[in-house]
């Protein structure tokens, strides 16, 4: 049975998820879901996710919602194929997997996410950017990216010398961000800089990428 994964292309926690089904070479269909007609406020939608936000994905007769708990269930699920996202081979390396998943939803996530709501997310709402708000998560995302040089000094990827979901979750908010004139926070860190540089070059990322097109006309 083909996965079902309820979502829009342009939207970062749906390509969070795609991103995963990639790279384990799983078979899925993409329904979308028009969040502009409330399509994720319907009763239909509402009975799959009762908060009415994307993703959903929908595998036989079991139901997932918030997309990080979805790409850790494709990650187990589909362990033999594909990258070996979680190390499951490792129960050292897994667990640093795990920390630095955690790190991304707990550090980076609350940092950046502001900034591109804001730049974003605002103008197709008709509202005006809060510059003050877009400074302040700025600077903390900053302090978080001073870890991330520190520690990319020392391993190729956040988790070790591996590839993983710790590197994969940060992809969507960050190829967005470095659509906005605030990029060089990446790109002026050199270990950073390479980690993103190898990161966007995988196959995988590149083909999720090209369906990310929100705000292109900024």
């Amino acid at each position: 049975m083909v996965l079902k994964l309820h979502g829009l292309s342009v939207s970062t926690n749906t390509a969070r998820v795609v991103a995963c089904l990639h790279e384990k070479d799983v078979d899925f269909e993409l329904v979308r879901v028009d969040l502009f007609a409330r399509g994720n406020k319907e009763p239909s939608f509402l009975a799959k996710n009762p908060f009415g936000q994307i993703p959903v994905l929908e595998d036989g007769d079991i139901t997932l919602f918030e997309s990080r708990a979805i790409t850790s269930y494709v990650a187990e699920k589909f362990k033999e194929t594909g990258t070996d996202l979680i190390r499951h081979e490792s129960f050292d390396e897994a667990a640093l997997v795990k920390v630095w998943t955690e790190v991304e939803s707990q550090q980076y996530h609350p940092a950046i996410c502001p900034i591109i709501y804001e730049f974003f997310g605002k103008p197709v709402q008709g509202l005006e950017p809060d510059q003050a708000v877009i400074d302040a998560n700025l600077e903390k995302l900053e302090k978080v990216l001073n870890v991330y040089e520190a520690k990319l000094s020392s391993t190729k990827y956040l988790a070790g010398d591996f590839y993983s979901l710790a590197d994969l979750h940060h992809f969507p908010y960050t190829f967005y961000f470095m659509k906005t004139a605030w990029g060089s926070a990446i790109s002026d860190r050199p270990h950073v800089k390479a980690w993103w540089d190898d990161i966007t070059s995988r196959p995988a990322l590149k083909k999720v990428a090209e369906g990310m097109t929100f705000g292109e006309n900024q």
